[in-house]
């Protein structure tokens, strides 16, 4: 992102941000997040398809970071209390962070500076917070050289994001806010308020703006998996806004890949729902005495179950539970393997979908 040169306030110059390409493509991308939005609310468990889409999210994002798990792993790790490998310990607190997000919201509907620290410290397990120490520079992995200095000085960073979250809080009413997202994606990132974490943070910045301007009402739409498939063109196109202040192309890619991603998070939606109605007819028709919506629902929160899960959904002994799991293993609706001494459940229909996406 450029040689040393001040980053400057938001706004950027309307002509730069909202060009006849810009606005075309803008309408494709605000039409599908709408139905995303629609979809979503036809889910009749929200926990459902929050859990499956951020621990995705989690993975992905990391992964941008050469932070490299499998869906597998991060399960396990859900259901059991053994010590995990640093990889897969840091997206799991990824994916805490990005509840910790929503939630600040949902109770205040805006950030503070502290709430992004909050959500940064729950990312890196450390107190650092907002950079004091001049040096820090972002280098070319490969070649070693230096591709952008970002603001080096606390009160600068301070002052900086003061601004930025003026922009992320208030509606810009004469702009839209997916332009608007991408210019404050930009920002977050140029400023690189901290020593570790600033880009799964600016990530989870996105999807909460994008709550806060209800476009969408839960966290479910994320970009990293696009971005990691197009990773050299974003970090490209990042430092010609650095280097030149041409906006046009970089937001282009902010809006494509807001459609591409709200068109796979559709489909990602119809596949689940048609998989929960033909699970829900198969233990109604082959486990009648046994059958309960809120145990189907648990399979779906929580791909890989256990006893104790279902002993506090359903709030029934444990050998009732036990039973429960044994029959829908028995009909074909999950699948058990041993993980130490615990009998882990997976319904791995489900795990299917989840890894096409």
């Amino acid at each position: 992102m450029g040689q040393i040169k001040k980053l400057e306030k938001l706004p950027p110059k309307r002509e730069k941000i909202e060009t006849l390409s810009i606005l075309r493509q803008l309408s494709n991308s605000a039409n599908v997040l709408g139905e995303l939005k629609g979809i979503a609310k036809t889910i009749p468990n929200q926990a459902m398809l929050i859990n499956a889409v951020v621990l995705q999210e989690a993975k992905d994002s990391s992964e941008i970071e050469n932070i490299i798990t499998t869906q597998d792993e991060l399960y396990k790790a859900l259901v059991t209390t053994k010590k995990q490998p640093a990889q897969v310990k840091e997206v799991i607190n990824y994916r805490k962070a990005i509840f910790t997000g929503f939630e600040i919201i949902q109770k205040q509907g805006f950030l503070k500076v502290a709430d992004i620290e909050t959500i940064q410290k729950t990312i890196v397990e450390n107190n650092a917070g907002i950079r004091s120490m001049a040096g820090t520079v972002l280098k070319n992995d490969r070649t070693g050289e230096v591709v952008y200095t970002p603001p080096q000085e606390k009160s600068e960073i301070f002052d900086l994001l003061s601004n930025f979250l003026e922009y992320f809080n208030i509606h810009q009413m004469d702009l839209h806010p997916l332009i608007n997202l991408a210019v404050l994606h930009y920002q977050f990132e140029s400023i690189h308020p901290f020593y570790d974490g600033n880009g799964r943070t600016g990530r989870i910045l996105n999807i909460l703006y994008l709550i806060i301007n209800n476009l969408l009402d839960i966290p479910i739409l994320y970009l990293s998996s696009y971005i990691n498939q197009n990773k050299s063109d974003y970090y490209r196109l990042l430092n010609k806004v650095n280097n030149t202040d041409e906006w046009e192309e970089y937001i282009l890619y902010i809006l494509k890949a807001i459609e591409e991603t709200a068109l796979k998070t559709i489909d990602k939606i119809n596949n689940i729902k048609e998989l929960l109605e033909k699970t829900v007819n198969i233990a109604k028709d082959k486990t009648p005495k046994i059958y309960r919506k809120e145990l189907i629902e648990l399979l779906f929160e929580q791909p890989y179950s256990k006893i104790d899960f279902v002993v506090n959904k359903l709030n029934i002994e444990r050998k009732a539970a036990s039973r429960y799991l044994k029959k829908l293993e028995e009909i074909g609706i999950l699948k058990s393997v041993k993980m130490g001494r615990e009998t882990i459940y997976i319904n791995e229909n489900l795990i299917e979908i989840l890894k096409k996406y």
